[in-house]
């Protein structure tokens, strides 16, 4: 995590600004959801009005780009819990047990 907390409900284009996350990135290429457009970050493909689907490499794109996230944003979850209550974890297997390794 690399921006600061935000209290309230955000647009998250507006979040990713005002915490401070923009300035503290960088140039880094950096990847998101869908909910980024216009920021520069690396978002998936979508399909523009009227069009009937995205092309094949679009498509292959959205593949890696779904599961490099979900692996991020497991490992995040794990850190993250882990620092907040180090005994517990961020679900209910604690931060040594194997599951929460996986």
């Amino acid at each position: 995590m690399v921006g600061r907390p935000l209290a309230g409900n955000r647009n998250d284009c507006k979040a990713w600004e005002e915490s401070g996350a923009k300035t503290a990135v960088g140039k880094t290429l950096t990847i998101a959801d869908g909910g980024y457009p216009g920021t520069g970050l690396v978002i998936p493909h979508r399909r523009e009005r009227g069009q009937a689907g995205l092309p094949d490499w679009k498509e292959e794109h959205n593949k890696s780009h779904k599961k490099v996230r979900a692996r991020v944003e497991h490992v995040s979850r794990l850190v993250v819990g882990c620092a907040a209550d180090p005994g517990e974890g961020a679900g209910p297997e604690p931060c040594n047990s194997p599951a929460a390794t996986r």
